[in-house]
Formats: structure tokens, C-alpha cells, sequence
């Protein structure tokens, strides 16, 4: 088993020629792919290559294509990485690898916006914990990728358990501006660049609410209060602002180079719309005036996270074009999260605003298809109809919007990434888990192969080795 995942590594982080790795030369200034702007604005580049698949057509299943479509007794074939086709019927090509799925479901990967594995990861020691840099309530210059293990445990069950092809990886909510986010394909790799999403943007994350002021104030500092947050924020997004105009006149002028600022560089691309921001908020008044503070600063959030309270002004956040990341029933552990409801996701769907479920736990992304479950059925007693298919948009196509990626990923669409889960029966049911998941049309679990069983390099020899329920 060893030797197929080193196997498997090799395909993933050489495949070509011109990759660069992580012990690569660096590029240099005028070589990277932030040549022209003044400085790399990826210094840490994603190397991940595809592992390596085979021509597949999954027959005769129920196909929800993460879109809101649904065929029952459906086809998907997919070669060379992508989607080719979805259809009733489709003919097999020669050599493909057919798999008759009579009684089966497919579906695109599911995504999570919303995790802390590689940065928290498994055992969770001291040791470990890498995912809060409470040293200050302004951190943008740190980078959750920095943290992040890849032999964490935890991304091995989310494949097996959850069929999760892809996941954000954020700092903690601590302080008020936590640093960078990154997106990762959730694949074995040696380096956290092995396992980076290529193309996709950075996110920010930041946090509103208790836990910067409980944390900050109990120190004796600014922030103490939901005002001082909101202070904090506005006097940093001024200083950005001054930055970006610096850095924009030298770039198009010429003439000594103004002074580098690690984490300005993080806030000059959420101004200019590079990185997207994904803000830790659960109450409905303070979303409000997260969203203009943005308008005031020339900032977009992309989405709240937790926003348990988004229900409560779904229609201005519909008008914003702002998504939410919620729970299905997690409510009431402190006071901001006291007003949550069972219904939140459905009635933030029904108003026309972007919904999705996340996880934040280990745990959770293991099972975020019975999350949505859930939500389906606390709409349906509030007597909100809401169909399989298009619940699987909280999975899929929504999620990916929020991280930029949607015109690559999130369905299954004609020349989309061919990241495929086929469940042993409906993906709803607590009874139900993936048999198999393909992630760039590579086949990375299978339940009936023991050879294809997610292990890291930190379990191999250990009790509970691969281990998966």
C-alpha cells in the first residue's frame, strides 16, 4: 500500500516536464505568474497533475448532475480527466470501463467551503494545532495553506466516508482578518502544493462577532466590543487602500517601488478582487453592516459562514450577490448562535439567495450529504418542497461558486473536472456511502478494493490503519 501511494504521489506531483515543485529554484522576480504586477502574487504554486484514470461510463443509475437535473436510469461517461457526456443512454467507447450502477446514485463530488482539516488535523495535540494565529486581531499575512499537513488522517475519511473531491481550507475565528484561505483537490500528495486546486483564487478570511472581541478583550486590547470589531476593520481597510493606490501608481508609472507588506499584499487583492472573502458572522444585524463596511471600503464578501441568522435578511443578501455557508441544526452553543433555525438554508434558497451547507468539523465532512438531508427534511415540514436534486446544488454548484471554481468543477457537465461519486444507493439516506469516488476521472476509492483505500503516511503501521466506516 505504501508503495501505490508513493506511486500514485510520483503521477501527481511530476507529470509533466515544466511542473514546479516545491523544492524547485523560485521563479524570481518577472518569472512567476505575478509577473508585471510589481511582485509574485503566487510565490507557492499549485504542482498538482491529475493521478492517473481510464475511459469510465457508470450505466443505468440515478444521476443528479449538481445543477438542479436529475435522470433516472441515466449514463455518465467520462475520459481524460473530464465529463464527456451525460444521458440516458450513451454508448460505450472502446476500452472504457463500464459499471453497471442498477440501483445506484452519481453525483458530482461534494464541496466544502468551509474546513480546518491539514491545519487542525488528526491526532488533535498541541502539537498540531495550526490553525490560529491569535496574536494579534489583524493577521492578513498569514497563509492557512502554511498550516496545513497533508498526512492529516481526516482528508483520507472525508473521500471515503463523505465523497469530498474538494474543500477550503481557512484560518481559525479568532481574530478579526485571519489570513489567506486555500482550495485543495482532495488527493494523497507529499506537499501542501501537491494538493492545490490550480487556478483557483485565494479567499480571506475574517471574522465578526464574540470571538474576536472575547479573545482580544480578555487581553486587555482593542477589540472589547462589536464597535471596536467594526473600528479595527475600518481603520485596516483604510491603510489597504492607501497601499493598493501606492502599489497602482508604481505599477503604472514606474520609480522606486514602495515598501512590501506581506499582509497588505492579502488586502490589496481583495481590493482589486483577486481574493474573495469569506466572513465568520452569525448574526443578521452584524452581516448587515459587514456588508456596508464593504460597500464603504470597495471590498465584496463573497460569503458569511455559520450566518445562522442569514434567514433573517435573505433579500438583502440576494441584492448583494452575498452567498451563506450554514449548518443544518447547529444552534445555541453561544449566545450569537442562539437564533438559529432548522430552516435557515431552505428559506435563504427559496428567497433566491446562494446557499450551502459546510462543515467546520472533522467530523462533519463525513457526512455533509445527511446534513443536507436534514435541512430537507426541516423545509419540508415548514411545508417549503424542495426535490433531491436540487438540494444537491448546496453540495455542488453552489459551493463552488463561492471559491471561484465553478466553471471547472461542482457539475456534471460536458468538459467539467470528471469528479464523480457513485453512492450504493441514495445519498440521502443514513444508510447510504460512496462505493466509489473519482477525482480528474481517476478512480482514488474504492469500497470493494482494498488496494484503494485512503491511507497517510502517519497511520501506515498504526491500529486503525486506512480505517473507514
Amino acid at each position: 500500500m505504501l508503495a501505490l501511494a508513493g506511486g500514485l504521489a510520483a503521477c501527481s506531483e511530476a507529470g509533466g516536464k515544466d511542473v514546479r515543485s516545491a523544492s524547485s529554484e523560485p521563479a524570481g522576480p518577472g518569472k512567476g505568474p505575478g509577473a508585471g504586477k510589481g511582485y509574485d502574487h503566487d510565490p507557492f504554486p499549485s504542482t498538482y497533475r491529475a493521478y492517473p484514470g481510464r475511459p469510465t461510463l457508470v450505466t443505468n443509475v440515478t444521476v443528479l448532475d449538481g445543477e438542479g437535473g436529475r435522470i433516472e436510469g441515466g449514463s455518465v461517461l467520462f475520459r481524460d480527466g473530464k465529463i464527456v457526456e451525460v444521458a440516458q443512454t450513451i454508448a460505450a467507447p472502446d476500452g472504457a470501463s463500464v459499471i453497471d450502477g442498477r440501483g445506484k446514485w452519481v453525483t458530482p463530488g461534494i464541496i466544502d467551503v468551509h474546513s480546518h482539516l491539514g491545519d487542525y488535523p488528526s491526532p488533535g495535540v498541541e502539537a498540531n494545532s495550526d490553525g490560529n494565529e491569535m496574536t494579534g486581531p489583524v493577521t492578513a499575512e498569514v497563509w492557512a495553506e502554511h498550516s496545513v499537513w497533508p498526512q492529516d488522517p481526516g482528508f483520507g475519511r472525508a473521500l471515503a466516508n463523505g465523497g469530498v473531491t474538494t474543500l477550503q481550507i481557512l484560518p481559525g475565528s479568532a481574530n478579526l482578518m485571519g489570513g489567506r484561505s486555500v482550495t485543495l483537490k482532495n488527493v494523497y500528495g507529499r506537499t501542501m502544493q501537491a494538493m492545490k486546486f490550480p487556478g483557483a483564487p485565494y479567499g480571506f478570511k475574517m471574522a465578526c462577532g464574540e470571538n474576536p472581541k472575547r479573545v482580544y478583550g480578555s487581553k486587555g486590547r482593542m477589540p472589547s466590543t462589536r464597535m471596536g470589531n467594526v473600528a479595527v476593520d475600518r481603520t485596516t481597510w483604510l491603510r489597504a487602500k492607501e497601499y493598493d493606490r501606492k502599489w497602482d501608481k508604481y505599477e503604472a508609472d514606474g520609480g522606486e517601488a514602495p515598501a512590501r507588506d506581506i499582509g497588505m499584499d492579502t488586502l490589496r487583492g481583495v481590493l482589486d478582487g483577486e481574493i474573495l472573502v469569506h466572513n465568520h458572522c452569525y448574526r443578521a444585524d452584524e452581516m448587515a453592516v459587514v456588508m456596508d463596511m464593504a460597500n464603504e471600503m470597495g471590498y465584496k464578501v463573497t460569503a458569511f459562514h455559520h450566518a445562522v441568522e442569514s434567514y433573517k435578511i435573505a433579500d438583502l443578501l440576494k441584492a448583494r450577490g452575498v452567498c451563506s455557508a450554514v449548518w443544518a441544526d447547529w444552534w445555541g452553543f453561544k449566545m450569537e448562535s442562539y437564533d438559529g433555525i432548522g430552516e435557515n438554508l431552505a428559506l435563504l434558497d427559496r428567497q433566491g439567495a446562494c446557499a450551502m451547507i459546510h462543515s467546520d468539523d472533522a467530523n462533519g465532512i463525513q457526512r455533509l450529504n445527511q446534513e443536507v438531508a436534514k435541512v430537507i427534511g426541516s423545509a419540508r415540514r415548514a411545508g417549503i418542497p424542495v426535490t433531491k436534486e436540487h438540494a444537491w446544488t448546496w453540495l455542488a454548484i453552489n459551493p463552488a461558486r463561492a471559491l471561484g471554481i465553478d466553471r471547472v468543477t461542482g457539475s456534471l457537465k460536458a468538459g467539467k473536472m470528471a469528479d464523480v461519486v457513485l453512492w450504493n444507493g441514495d445519498p440521502f439516506s443514513v444508510y447510504t456511502r460512496p462505493e466509489k469516488v473519482w477525482i480528474d476521472g481517476a478512480l482514488l476509492y474504492d469500497a470493494n478494493d482494498p488496494r484503494l483505500r485512503p491511507v497517510s503516511d502517519f497511520e501506515l503501521g498504526q491500529p486503525g490503519e486506512g480505517d473507514v466506516k
